[in-house]
């Protein structure tokens, strides 16, 4: 056996950047809502976390389910973006131990102090930038620059929580920031899917009627009212200005709403879905801005909606086409996919109840679309091409063939 070959050798997961980190996602999505469900239920201890359980949980959610699903698309995307050289597999292994060191040390930091988590967290992020940076900005056009000041922002968000943390200071406030990070991420990310995706319903509907344009004039405002809510509420938490701002937020991404109303082609699963994340953000905000108006209901049933619903389904669907595509197989045209966004919109209504049982069951419809993905997506993600193309390249014909129709476990 020649063990200089084998050392070399590149498992096809290292073939794109998205298939280490969709799997990662998916994976701590399921396991990680699991082991909450088990400290809730009282059969795993909490973790031992500075600032408690609950910010575990938050932060678990937001910089390790999000995170690794950023990490994968835009080291995915970027290169696609910008006709740039991917990023080497020898980086893109060291962030993938840069992520599972974050999760380890966090979990572990009742023991360990946060320094290690922080150190880990922050170096992904770092790396992340500087693996993207450069051919964004050098664009002509720098069409795509807003990534830029998104990963600067979670940045020091992500900083600033771990200041706080590390200072014996609340870092609630910080993950509520991180949230408005995200869904404006969601917004520029899906801009540009978004294009593709519904215009491609639209040929596949009626083939001559216009085409869909993401205006930036809509997207920018529900940007700056997004970012308006989140300033607002990290300096003056629930004050009644707040509420104003939630409720400006939930009418910019109706306003955002409009470019997307194309007639039957809206109904077709690669367009409803990215549609119903950006109602998704509407309703999250809109609850928030009732409670802090009107007192009703709690500003968590509406960041919850933000984060199981919207943040859910844009990673979703995002991993969903791009894990499809870039992988060669071409877009999955089963029952699946739609059943797993509806569990997750499912689970997101059953969590804005209040009680232990519908806590619990929205845990276990979370994790069951979680399960699904990584059953229907694991051959995709760590398997061989099926065609005679190489890295992230794209199949020539996406159409789904008969051999492709395996059950769960198939591709």
């Amino acid at each position: 056996m020649n063990i200089a070959r084998l050392l070399h050798a590149s498992p096809p997961v290292w073939l794109c950047p998205f298939r280490a980190f969709f799997l990662l996602t998916a994976i701590h999505a399921a396991l990680g809502m699991a082991a909450w469900l088990g400290m809730l239920g009282g059969l795993l201890p909490l973790p031992a976390v500075a600032g408690g359980a609950v910010v575990w949980h938050a932060h678990e959610m937001l910089f390790g389910f999000a995170m690794a699903s950023i990490v994968g698309f835009l080291l995915t995307a970027v290169p696609e973006f910008t006709g740039t050289a991917p990023v080497g597999r020898v980086r893109l292994q060291v962030m993938a131990g840069l992520w599972l060191a974050g999760r380890l040390g966090f979990t572990l930091s009742g023991w360990l102090s946060a320094w290690p988590a922080a150190i880990a967290d922050l170096t992904l992020l770092g790396t992340l930038l500087a693996s993207v940076a450069q051919p964004l900005w050098q664009q002509p056009d720098r069409r795509h620059v807003a990534f830029i000041y998104n990963l600067l922002l979670l940045t020091l968000i992500h900083g600033g929580f771990y200041a706080a943390l590390l200072g014996g200071n609340d870092p609630l406030p910080w993950l509520r920031l991180s949230i408005g990070a995200l869904m404006m991420l969601i917004v520029v990310a899906l801009s540009r899917i978004s294009m593709r995706l519904v215009n491609d319903a639209i040929h596949a509907d009626t083939p001559n009627s216009p085409a869909y344009l993401a205006r930036p004039p809509r997207r920018n405002l529900a940007l700056f009212t997004i970012a308006a809510y989140s300033t607002g509420e990290f300096l003056l938490p629930g004050n009644a200005v707040c509420g104003w701002l939630a409720l400006a937020a939930a009418a910019g991404m109706l306003n955002l709403l409009n470019d997307w109303h194309v007639g039957r082609a809206l109904l077709r699963r690669w367009a409803l879905i990215p549609y119903l994340v950006y109602v998704s953000i509407a309703a999250g905000y809109s609850l928030i801005g009732a409670h802090n108006l009107a007192g009703l209901g709690s500003a968590s049933t509406g960041e919850h909606l933000l984060l199981i619903a919207a943040l859910g389904l844009a990673v979703w669907i995002v991993m969903a086409v791009a894990g499809r595509m870039h992988s060669g197989w071409g877009l999955d045209q089963r029952r699946w996919l739609p059943l797993g966004a509806g569990l997750l919109l499912a689970g997101a209504l059953l969590r804005a109840v209040n009680g232990p049982n519908f806590i619990t069951g929205a845990a276990l419809l979370w994790i069951s679309a979680w399960v699904l993905y990584l059953c229907y997506s694991l051959r995709p993600l760590a398997g061989p091409r099926p065609d005679s193309l190489a890295g992230c390249a794209e199949p020539a014909a996406p159409a789904e063939s008969a051999a492709q129709r395996p059950a769960c476990g198939g591709a």
